[in-house]
């Protein structure tokens, strides 16, 4: 007999539905751990500003008093208004390879959004485009990111037994670090930086970085994904929330602003070291020694990279922008070892982006799905 119960949003709770995910993959070679004060935060309604037009439910299930799955519905009023919409989500989905549990779960999350007068679940999905999404359909032997899901292969059969269908795809690369910049993109680079009079800008202090650009590079955000699939557009509370939460944490050698004549911002690429096995160290905790090996894994030796955000001002796009950010950060790369870099979940259908990849030598490595349902 499987029990669901609806879970209040307090710190203990959030606390113990993060780690239920951390012990079900306890072991697991790819898995990568959230930090569970990040999910915490992200789940609290008193700590993320997305809940001024978000809400969501949270649900456990349990058999015999023990937890064997998890599910949150979520509403983004403000996006449904934008696109005129009634759509839930779910996401921060884990169960066991149950179809009692599975079915448990979906029913309780589907129930409550068409109690709330939704006509379509979609996901999984976060409360906004930062947050991770895409349920992992293709990859499951590749160690997986700080920044993506991972799910055990039989996730998909799951809910597609459930009557869920394909929304959309996103795929991602492993890509060759070279041993010198391409001459491409040294040529492009130089050409698009004399033709529309732009130049790179590099930091030696964080704090500099979110005086002058921090609210600049969340407004381009805004504008370069306005029209992606699902992009839930940035308040102005959610991105002081993100200045003080991710800009903190950049390698500022890995951060590369590209500026025009006016010093108006329109690209910008930040990369980090890969904290895939720091993380997994950690067990999502900083105490008692999650600390130290995430350290480690921002200072020390490492042969990935994670391409966290590439973004690019609406105007300057498929003008070659691009070339500057790898022309400015692949010297970095190669200083520091790197032999790889990781790609972020990019659409299946964007081939301008995948285009860049060619010199290279990309290997397509993981792919994930959002799915849908009517209500």
């Amino acid at each position: 007999m499987v029990e669901i119960r609806r879970i209040e949003p307090t710190q203990r709770n959030l606390k113990a539905f993060t780690k239920f995910q951390i012990e079900l993959y306890d072991g697991n070679p790819w898995y990568v751990p959230p930090l569970i004060i990040d999910d915490v935060q992200t789940l609290s309604p008193k700590q993320n500003p997305a809940f001024d037009f978000c809400e969501e439910a949270i649900f456990m299930a349990y058999r015999n008093g023990k937890p064997v799955g998890r599910i949150i519905g979520i509403i983004n009023h403000k996006l449904n208004d934008k696109n005129k919409e009634r759509n839930a989500r779910f996401g921060f989905v884990d169960f066991i390879d149950d179809h009692e549990v599975s079915s448990a779960l979906f029913a309780a999350v589907e129930e409550w959004a068409r109690g709330r007068g939704m006509s379509k679940i979609i996901g999984p999905l976060g409360f906004t485009d930062l947050d991770n999404e895409g349920m992992l359909v293709e990859g499951y032997e590749e160690l997986s990111t700080m920044a993506t899901i991972y799910n055990y292969p039989y996730y998909p059969q799951h809910i597609e037994r459930l009557g869920y269908k394909k929304e959309s795809d996103w795929i991602e690369f492993l890509l060759e670090v070279p041993k010198a910049i391409p001459d491409r993109f040294n040529r492009v680079a130089e050409l698009v930086k004399k033709k529309y009079d732009l130049r790179v800008l590099k930091y030696k202090s964080r704090k500099r970085v979110k005086r002058e650009y921090g609210h600049a590079l969340f407004h381009l955000i805004n504008e370069a994904y306005k029209d992606l699939y699902q992009y839930a557009e940035l308040s102005e509370r959610q991105i002081e929330y993100y200045i003080d939460q991710y800009l903190n944490l950049l390698n500022l050698d890995l951060l590369t602003l590209v500026v025009d004549r006016n010093d108006r911002l329109v690209s910008v690429g930040i990369s980090m070291p890969s904290m895939s096995r720091a993380l997994q160290k950690s067990k999502g905790s900083f105490f008692p020694f999650g600390w130290y090996h995430l350290l480690k894994g921002l200072k020390g030796k490492n042969d990935r990279v994670d391409l966290l955000l590439i973004a690019v001002h609406p105007d300057y796009q498929g003008k070659g922008v691009n070339a500057l950010l790898f022309q400015d950060l692949l010297p970095y790369y190669i200083a520091n070892g790197y032999k790889y870099a990781e790609t972020n979940p990019e659409m299946e259908t964007n081939s301008k982006v995948q285009n860049q990849w060619e010199v290279f030598n990309p290997r397509q490595h993981r792919r994930r799905r959002s799915y849908s349902k009517k209500l």
